[in-house]
């Protein structure tokens, strides 16, 4: 299955997920939203068979393009508010799974994050915001120090986790936006910045219902940045 086919196939999971958010049948959205995840993460994260963008992706960072400078997305929706639009592609990844991480956590199920001090160091990763707001020269800092391996070992935790937190949402959930307070803990405990770079995300997400959430970080979020990625080297 070619690039174009693998983003067509996602976008009509991605279409299906959006028309059953409009109904109110549980179990439909949960399968949608299931499909539309599994669709933008390695067959690892969902077990089903196929190879997905992220596969292809993630295996030409380990072919030794971890560092090339790629472009940051594939359209300019938030370039104003970012440090720089071209970043090593390893940086497309941990700013993918950080954002998933605290927003299937701390704003849908209201638990703590997976990343801690021990993915820190297993990922040797400086930061442990999304790198919203890196400069150019910061960026290219960022990708030196990365371990792959601890890397993909987290993208595969956080993705399985996300997939038990749909699994466990009910309409409620779905209709809901988080509490203000619940929204400021992605700031105190270092998920973004300070920096107006960063912290608009906080405004961004605390308008969202959990249905959005999955629409937009949690899925969409995945194909800005993906077709970017594998334009460059797939």
């Amino acid at each position: 299955m070619d690039r174009e086919e693998i983003i067509a196939r996602y976008r009509a999971e991605y279409d299906a997920l959006y028309h059953a958010l409009s109904g109110d049948e549980i179990g439909e959205v949960r399968r949608a939203a299931l499909d539309a995840h599994a669709r933008t993460h390695p067959a690892l994260v969902s077990g089903r068979s196929g190879e997905t963008l992220a596969d292809r992706a993630f295996a030409a960072l380990k072919e030794g393009k971890k560092n090339l400078l790629v472009p940051r997305q594939i359209w300019d929706t938030d370039l104003h508010y970012a440090g720089t639009d071209r970043v090593p592609a390893v940086w497309l990844f941990w700013h993918i799974y950080r954002i998933e991480d605290l927003v299937s956590n701390i704003l849908i199920a209201g638990k703590d994050q997976i990343f801690d001090k021990t993915w820190k160091e297993r990922i040797g990763s400086p930061i442990t915001d999304t790198g919203n707001a890196l400069t150019p020269e910061e960026a290219r800092a960022f990708g030196e120090g990365i371990d792959l391996d601890a890397l993909w070992a987290y993208m595969i935790a956080v993705g399985k986790n996300t997939r038990r937190v749909i699994g466990e949402m009910d309409m409620k959930a779905m209709r809901s936006m988080a509490r203000e307070e619940t929204v400021m803990r992605i700031l105190e405990e270092g998920g973004v910045t300070a920096d107006f770079r960063s912290v608009w995300l906080l405004v961004f997400w605390g308008r969202l219902t959990g249905a959005e959430m999955i629409l937009t970080p949690l899925t969409m979020h995945h194909l800005m940045h993906l077709p970017a990625l594998t334009g460059e080297f797939i």
